[in-house]
């Protein structure tokens, strides 16, 4: 199918779901209400609000969750991400702090 450079003959059904090429690419992911998604959203580093790239492996994403006031917890979680960046330069942890005291997680007081 297709073999010579000019010709643009229609790919089988079952090769037209295999194929990766542009020609066989399926329509545009839709979710339930017939919106259409991106499969890809990227991240933004919470400290510097940098883009993570997908094949970043350095970053990572943390979920903090609540508790109430037995300790237990409550279903609610702050979501943080670093990249790898901040992480190799040994500055997470103070970018970690400085975000959870704006969120009102932590507190400086003795």
């Amino acid at each position: 199918f297709g073999s010579s450079p000019g010709s643009r003959q229609p790919c089988p059904p079952d090769r037209a779901q295999r194929c990766g090429g542009a020609r066989h690419r399926s329509e545009a992911m839709q979710n339930e209400e017939g919106r259409i998604v991106d499969l890809y959203l990227p991240r933004k580093c919470s400290a510097t609000n940098r883009l993570i790239p997908a094949k970043e492996h350095g970053a990572v994403q943390l979920n903090v969750g609540q508790v109430d006031e037995n300790g237990r917890y409550t279903g609610e979680f702050y979501t943080f991400a670093l990249a790898g960046f901040i992480r190799s330069r040994g500055e997470s942890d103070a970018c970690l702090n400085r975000l959870l005291h704006e969120k009102g997680l932590l507190t400086f007081s003795k």
